[in-house]
């Protein structure tokens, strides 16, 4: 078991350093050398996606890729939580959020 410092910022160090992910510069590599175009290419690719996306989720609609998954838009209700500096109830607005449901052929390549 491993215990962190009380510093906030030693759960992030925790993951980054024991957990494996792909950045957006590695996705852009990554994209580019397995289609066969620049990085160039790639990253404008990678950001007209993610726009395409963000203004759909923002009218209420929802982003499907079948066999990828579908990109939606929940709402969470305001609620009462705590400072967990003071203990202090805080009130928590209501807000909406993105939401990503793996789709069938995604979740059985995992």
């Amino acid at each position: 078991m491993i215990i962190l410092d009380s510093c906030p910022l030693s759960l992030v160090h925790y993951f980054i350093q024991y957990t494996s992910f792909m950045n957006k510069g590695e996705l852009v590599e990554k994209l580019a050398g397995d289609a066969g175009i620049t990085k160039k290419q790639a990253g404008a690719a990678i950001d007209s996606f993610t726009e395409a996306v963000a203004k759909t989720l923002k009218k209420g609609d929802k982003v499907t890729l079948v066999g990828f998954g579908t990109f939606s838009v929940s709402k969470r209700a305001a609620r009462t939580g705590r400072n967990p500096q003071t203990g202090e109830k805080i009130k928590i607005k209501a807000k909406k959020v993105a939401r990503f449901k793996a789709g069938k052929e995604l979740s059985a390549k995992i």
